[in-house]
């Protein structure tokens, strides 16, 4: 199967088998595929939080509003997280990337106010998500991208430090009783035409 097929049948999976695990195999070429995403100056400014444990995965989903199933039901739960101490992302930066990153960053990251700066390290662990999801796919896993969570819950349930909880994703296998299946109902994608552009 051709990575077009895998984009073709991925959807965002309403119910998981809850007897189907994902193998630690997989677990771990997940987390290296994660380790390998791209950002911006290599800046890297994640935290990626794989949960398998049960009671933790059921304190998560009393703390995700109506997809509290999907996460009881999935094989893990991936938390995406961003630094959000900027004094400890710095030390990072100087210690770990080469001069013209540095330099890219204090020239015209660090001036920028808190928030945009903040803002800035976001949208690098936004690039990740659909690195991750695109991922998933070619290995034929399920997966549902959750913003609909309570960041703050979350962060305290995981005793997360320096970072602030921006979204989860559910992984694990389709129940075959999903009625969301794309070969059930059909996958609906606005004409390209609409959403792409060619300048040649």
């Amino acid at each position: 199967m051709d990575f077009k097929q895998f984009a073709e049948n991925r959807y965002t999976t309403k119910k998981y088998d809850a007897t189907r695990k994902i193998s630690n195999s997989d677990i771990q070429d997940l987390k290296d595929i994660l380790k390998l995403s791209p950002s911006s100056i290599n800046s890297q400014p994640w935290l990626f939080t794989f949960v398998s444990n049960e009671q933790i995965k059921d304190d998560l989903a009393e703390a995700s509003y109506f997809n509290a199933s999907k996460i009881k039901d999935a094989s893990h739960l991936v938390v995406f997280s961003v630094m959000d101490n900027l004094l400890e992302f710095e030390r990072r930066v100087e210690e770990n990337l080469n001069e013209g990153s540095v330099r890219f960053y204090k020239q015209f990251v660090k001036p920028q106010p808190h928030e945009k700066t903040i803002n800035w390290l976001i949208h690098q662990v936004y690039i990740t998500l659909g690195f991750f999801l695109a991922a998933c796919a070619a290995m034929e896993i399920d997966s549902t991208p959750m913003e609909g969570i309570e960041p703050e819950k979350y962060k305290e349930i995981l005793k997360l430090k320096d970072h602030k909880v921006l979204f989860s994703v559910a992984i694990g296998y389709r129940h075959k009783e999903d009625s969301t299946q794309p070969n059930l109902i059909g996958k609906f994608r606005l004409p390209s035409e609409t959403v792409i552009q060619s300048i040649d």
